[in-house]
């Protein structure tokens, strides 16, 4: 679909609608459009296949695709942590901070930062997640320098002023307390809780009302020192830089940082399945999520649990639930599953909503999809079918932008995949037999699962 901004153009770029030819230009201006949009894709893939590694002088290491189409560079990072980092008593400390590095760093105050944030021609952005702290900034090329040292001193500046830091932790606050009367929101914190008993992945990372309280600047300062290092540190960078330039740019914005981190040992957990989550609410519709055994994505067995999640629920239209849930009866609207790989734990989880007066019948046919496919395996044509989809999104679905592909470049690393990994991965998923999914079925979705449901009490749910 043409956006507006592009619509806006073509009337600007054609012949007056008065003269001769008016029609015929505005048709070809439409098709070129269509043309370069549907093409662009295709041709970011192939640009995203030429990955280097660039060192700096001070040992930083980033993945680079070089594009020189636009004036445009992003850059995504993360710092090993998160918030499987926060003390026991002060959970939401890193969600917090993340929200208060363009609030002020340096000898700029939040305002004069973010003014000068803006003549830069840049955009910076963090975010928490349970295992890292996640940083992505995107600039004008033409204006760097300015855009480089605003985020050299966010990275190693940060003010974590008073005022900015009350602002911020009253925001929070008040979405916390909007989610205590929040059906979905009580039972995506008791989800956690059962799956991960005490472990951190358990913890809210939003904070709660009593821990966000006892959080101060000071501990910001604290944790930031400990996380922000160069040993867990990972960069991805897209677009109009060179390896050499952006060699002196690594050092520029990372080189001040201590070499070592200083976080807290996290234990692998595995999530405690054979469990009813149910929050009860009169809700016009009941949404069910159930959790099996998953397996990490350096397992030899990833690629065929990736092929049986794409039969079981992975692929939009073509997969098992789809066409049995929603294609044939019409329960839901939409029906997933997903593998979800943390660093300490991993599910395979499926999910969907339903009438709430059919989600018992649903939750059945879902089950006894599962028993299906564990008990025949999937069928030669369905696996195929599947090493295709797996093998021809990927461009799509990961390499469509310089925003997409940086954060994929992001991932491998944090995957510990080689650089050449694009290249590599059809001929990893081609090799994958059907005994080996087949296996792969009856490992992951014997398990008795872990379910959760969310809207009226359903019948024999203790």
């Amino acid at each position: 679909m043409m956006t507006n901004q592009f619509r806006r153009a073509i009337p600007q770029a054609l012949p007056s609608p008065f003269g001769q030819g008016w029609r015929l230009a505005s048709w070809l201006a439409v098709l070129c459009l269509a043309i370069f949009f549907l093409t662009l894709p295709a041709c970011t893939a192939r640009a995203a296949t030429n990955i280097q590694e660039v060192k700096s002088e001070k040992g930083i290491t980033a993945w680079l695709v070089e594009d020189h189409t636009l004036p445009i560079v992003t850059l995504q990072f993360v710092f090993d942590g998160g918030t499987s980092q926060d003390p026991a008593d002060k959970e939401g400390l890193v969600n917090l901070m993340t929200g208060l590095f363009d609030e002020g760093a340096g000898d700029h105050d939040g305002d004069t930062f973010q003014v000068r944030l803006d003549d830069a021609g840049a955009e910076m952005s963090f975010h928490a997640r349970p295992d890292g702290i996640y940083g992505s900034v995107r600039m004008l090329s033409q204006r760097q320098d300015a855009a480089f040292d605003l985020i050299r001193l966010a990275l190693n500046r940060p003010r974590f002023d008073q005022e900015p830091f009350d602002r911020t932790r009253a925001q929070l606050l008040s979405g916390i307390i909007a989610n205590e009367r929040e059906p979905h929101a009580i039972g995506r914190d008791a989800w956690r809780r059962r799956l991960y008993g005490a472990h951190p992945y358990s913890r809210p990372p939003e904070g709660t009302k009593e821990s966000l309280a006892r959080i101060t600047p000071a501990d910001l300062s604290a944790f930031h020192k400990a996380a922000f290092a160069r040993e867990g540190l990972h960069v991805a960078v897209v677009g109009d830089i060179d390896a050499k330039a952006l060699s002196a740019r690594l050092d520029q914005l990372f080189g001040d940082l201590p070499q070592k981190q200083a976080l807290a040992q996290v234990p692998d957990v595995t999530p405690k399945l054979g469990q009813w989550t149910l929050v009860a609410y009169a809700l016009p519709q009941t949404s069910l999520q159930l959790a099996f055994p998953g397996v990490g994505r350096s397992d030899p067995e990833f690629y065929a649990a990736q092929l049986i999640n794409d039969i079981l629920g992975g692929s939009p239209f073509t997969s098992r639930l789809f066409q049995e849930v929603r294609e044939k009866r019409g329960l839901a609207y939409g029906v997933s599953s997903s593998l979800e790989g943390r660093q300490h734990s991993n599910t395979l989880v499926v999910t969907t909503s339903t009438h709430a007066d059919r989600a018992a019948e649903t939750l059945d046919l879902i089950r006894q999809v599962i028993k299906e496919l564990v008990d025949t395996g999937p069928t030669a044509a369905e696996l195929e079918a599947s090493k295709k989809y797996l093998i021809g999104a990927y461009a799509i679905s990961n390499l469509g932008s310089s925003r997409a592909i940086s954060a994929t470049l992001l991932r491998l690393q944090l995957d510990k995949r080689g650089i050449d990994y694009i290249q590599h991965r059809p001929a990893l998923i081609e090799q994958v037999t059907l005994d080996q999914v087949r296996a792969a079925a009856k490992k992951l979705l014997s398990a008795e699962p872990a379910i959760m449901g969310v809207g009226p009490r359903l019948p024999g749910v203790p």
